[in-house]
């Protein structure tokens, strides 16, 4: 545990320099031309209307520009979004970027129910050390807004089934594009009703 929450430091310092003047560049007018067939699965307002993809609005500029270039590059796989991306340059990574994360971010309602609302609090918040989890707000901030200058994506109002599928994807191998394999050394740790949690506690978080 200790390990692994030295090296969320490190990371936090070392990524933030690197994107900083590439972020400063962006330009979200341009962003937003270049993003128009992003509505289709990402909505209008870059709020999906499916739980099968992301909402976009108000995610993390630099989050973002590290997905659409690790996409293109292909060190991360989406087959929805397959030649998508081909022809980005980083410029235009950055611009749409910073274009959806001006956005408001999307709103959501948890599933009331009183245990699954509490276990996913307590991963949020407090991790569970007997599994050497971590707590996501560590990363994702109390509010879940994530973390710009460390590339940590906002959570917050993200779709239920979109987590969970990321979740999965991170505690399978499916997906590996974050530093270290922070994310998929924690997801193989966790039950897919620990999954569940989180992804259901992240949607109310605001």
């Amino acid at each position: 545990m200790r390990k692994l929450l030295a090296s969320l430091a490190i990371t936090v310092g070392a990524v933030g320099v690197a994107h900083a003047d590439l972020q400063a560049d962006a330009d979200a007018a341009a962003g937003k031309e270049k993003a128009q067939a992003c509505a289709a699965c990402h909505g209008q307002e870059g709020i999906s209307p499916s739980g099968a993809f992301p909402n976009l609005a108000g995610q993390q500029a630099s989050y973002l520009a590290k997905q659409i270039m690790d996409i293109r590059d292909g060190d991360r796989e989406v087959a929805q979004m397959a030649g998508q991306v081909d022809n980005y340059s980083d410029q235009d990574a950055w611009d749409v970027a910073v274009y959806f994360a001006d956005l408001d971010p999307a709103l959501g309602q948890a599933d009331a129910d009183e245990a699954l609302v509490e276990r996913g609090r307590e991963l949020y918040r407090a991790g569970d050390m007997s599994k050497g989890v971590p707590a996501c707000a560590a990363c994702h901030t109390p509010t879940g807004e994530g973390i710009g200058s460390a590339v940590y994506p906002a959570l917050s109002g993200q779709h239920p089934d979109y987590t969970l599928s990321t979740l999965q994807d991170f505690a399978s191998g499916a997906r590996n594009n974050d530093p270290a394999n922070m994310m998929g050394d924690i997801a193989s740790k966790l039950s897919d009703s620990d999954m569940e949690a989180v992804a259901n506690y992240v949607l109310g978080l605001h």
